[in-house]
């Protein structure tokens, strides 16, 4: 990895030359950098918790005085308990991921000795810019290698040690492997970004992970397609007939497990029939975890009357504002949906809120009914719907993919966690013989188009 501070084009030069000799790489060539560089992280442990300690500290003072929040401190951490082994696993998970470059998803017969083919390949140049997070060099360097596109990475300025030592890491073990050393870059100079973002010409794609204002930022000044979120607003809507224990399991591990995730659980949709039933008890599990419930006039009244005074701590009125925000905390905003006689337009109710109000991330029904749980399934427009299950299982782990480049909100290439498959791209193959595209046309002499559908393999 290059610690460089070269013209934003040198750069983005250096990193299209190293794409296209990564994209003709083996994919065993690939895995073996990948083994290197898991090896590397694992020996140099040590060094990299010491500089990330020293970000760490330089943050918390930052975080006592205001000028960056609790959620990135955080992010920030690379010694929380299994972190730093989740770093370690990921580039191993996907190293052991099939090839994401040269799978065949399309193979035609268009006539005798005329093959086409639809073949994935990388993407080519990415562009990370992230803040906090440390991990995320580890992460996207992997998968870059694996998926064979270069990646040049711009990190915020919390991290830097952090990041200078990672860096420093890897380039010392691809430096050993066949891939090109400048297919990872770390550039460091903040004035870096603007010129970066108008290299459309080399970089390929932009993928920005941090806060709501970086992602607008990216969006706004770049002509390079850009892939990622601004908000985590994800709901739950909690059914009448919902399980007691289940809801209270899946809304308590949805806002709890990890608050300052992009994948909490931000607004909690509540049945009227379920404000005395099933509220109550899933407000107990999320006062004694610490949360802060800011309830509309119906909710906030039910559990005034169902909870103890001591509880009663934990009720705040809340603004039509808090169905909008991103808390990353241990806040949660609660919304009454109207009782109908019809469960379906009760769902319908929440789907419509859900679409209004979200970010398209995740969402989660809690319903004993499969006919309603399809149907909102089929209606929430976003990249992850869930039925009776934490939103924190949006994850690029937890769905197999390895590890993830970010989360995409985007509705054109890839959708939710982001994996190898979202790294790639594909290109038409065709394989002839001399043939011509004037030999074919109607009449006499003409010839025929076959078109007919081969099975599919690997592209040889």
């Amino acid at each position: 990895m290059s610690l460089t501070e070269s013209s934003a084009i040198e750069v983005a030069k250096t990193a299209s030359l190293a794409s296209r000799r990564l994209a003709t790489l083996s994919n065993t060539a690939r895995n073996e950098a990948l083994t290197a560089l898991h090896a590397a992280l694992l020996r140099n442990r040590d060094i990299i918790l010491q500089a990330n300690a020293r970000d760490v500290e330089a943050a918390t003072r930052a975080a006592a005085s205001g000028e960056i929040s609790q959620s990135v401190l955080k992010r920030l951490d690379l010694a929380r308990p299994g972190k730093y082994e989740d770093m370690l696993k990921g580039v191993l998970s996907v190293r052991d991921l099939d090839d994401p470059v040269g799978k065949v998803t399309l193979r035609t017969l268009l006539d005798d000795g005329l093959v086409l083919e639809r073949v994935s390949c990388p993407i080519g140049v990415l562009l990370i810019i992230f803040e906090a997070r440390p991990e995320v060099i580890a992460n996207i360097a992997a998968l870059s290698i694996k998926s064979g596109n270069a990646a040049i990475l711009k990190g915020g300025k919390e991290s830097t040690e952090s990041f200078v030592a990672i860096s420093k890491v890897i380039s010392d073990a691809i430096s050993e492997t066949q891939v090109p050393n400048s297919s990872i870059q770390l550039v460091k100079t903040r004035d870096a970004v603007s010129s970066l973002l108008a290299q459309d010409s080399l970089i390929d794609l932009v993928i920005p992970r941090g806060s709501n204002d970086l992602v607008r930022y990216v969006k706004e000044n770049t002509k390079i397609p850009v892939l990622g979120h601004a908000d985590g607003l994800c709901s739950a809507y909690l059914h009448s007939d919902a399980d007691l224990a289940t809801a209270v399991k899946v809304i308590v591990d949805s806002k709890t497990d990890y608050p300052a995730a992009c994948n909490s659980l931000e607004t909690l949709l509540v049945h009227q029939d379920a404000l005395e039933t099933i509220l109550p008890a899933v407000a107990e599990a999320l006062h004694a975890k610490g949360v802060t419930l800011r309830c509309d006039q119906q909710s906030k009244s039910a559990l005034e009357k169902a909870l103890p005074a001591v509880q009663q701590s934990m009720l705040q009125n809340s603004t039509e504002n808090d169905y909008d925000t991103e808390f990353l905390d241990l806040v949660l905003a609660v919304k009454t949906i109207p009782s109908t006689s019809s469960p379906v337009s009760c769902v319908e109710t929440a789907i419509a809120h859900i679409n209004a109000h979200s970010s398209k991330h995740t969402d989660v029904i809690l319903t004993s009914s499969r006919e309603l749980a399809e149907l909102f399934l089929n209606g929430v427009d976003s990249a992850g719907v869930y039925w009776n299950a934490s939103t924190r299982f949006a994850d690029g782990m937890r769905y197999g993919f390895g590890t993830e480049v970010g989360i995409s909100t985007n509705k054109i290439h890839t959708r939710g966690p982001v994996g190898l498959d979202g790294l790639t791209i594909y290109k038409y193959l065709i394989r002839g013989d001399g043939h011509i595209a004037g030999d074919y046309f109607e009449g006499p002499g003409g010839r025929k188009w076959k078109h007919q559908s081969l099975p599919l393999g690997d592209s040889k």
